[in-house]
């Protein structure tokens, strides 16, 4: 099966040597995306909501130079690195997934890239 990486305009830079996302057939594996501001490449200043929003807004720029939407998206796992953001990363987190929500894994984690409070990645299909 053939496999083609997707790098959009408009997505802050990967910080590692990986693509943004990759599609195989009917699906599309993003990334872990972190709170990187495309416009200058740092990460956003902000508590957990600021930093949610600004993963999920880089996850919407990838999903939509693939002609996808959120309802796209069958599965989630959130990073945190402290899982006392638990309730504010989900209070943004559900403003993105309003229905049929995806599956999700929410995991704890030591540290992320750049001293991110989170990570998110995506799974989606191609209806």
């Amino acid at each position: 099966m053939h496999k083609r990486k997707v790098n959009p305009i408009g997505a802050p830079a990967p910080v590692g040597p990986y693509s943004h996302a990759v599609r195989v057939g009917d699906m599309l594996f993003c990334s872990g995306q972190i709170p990187i501001d495309p416009a200058t490449g740092q990460l956003v200043a902000g508590d957990i909501r600021v930093q949610t929003e600004r993963v999920l807004e880089n996850i919407r720029t990838i999903l939509e130079a693939e002609r996808l939407g959120f309802e796209s998206v069958v599965k989630t796992t959130v990073f945190l690195a402290d899982m006392a953001d638990f309730a504010g990363m989900n209070e943004v987190y559900a403003r993105y997934f309003t229905r049929d929500f995806p599956a999700r894994s929410t995991i704890a984690v030591a540290a992320l890239p750049r001293g991110a409070r989170i990570e998110i990645e995506v799974v989606a299909h191609y209806a």
